[in-house]
């Protein structure tokens, strides 16, 4: 009975462990896709401020 008890121990901790990899794992890739996103907004928005701020300048 003792032996049943270890297994079932040791499956539901390698359970366990294998979770938290998958979630470490997910998060990365919800940081990268965030990063990526803000990149290209701030890519995007950089030009069109630059452009403004350049037309503005002239008519001054």
């Amino acid at each position: 009975m003792l032996t049943n008890f270890e297994f079932i121990s040791a499956y539901l901790q390698a359970q366990t462990r294998s979770e938290r990899g998958a979630s470490l794992v997910e998060y990365a890739l919800l940081v990268a896709l965030i990063a990526v996103v803000c990149i290209a907004a701030v890519t995007a928005l950089g030009g069109r401020a630059k452009s403004n701020f350049s037309s503005i300048a002239n008519s001054i």
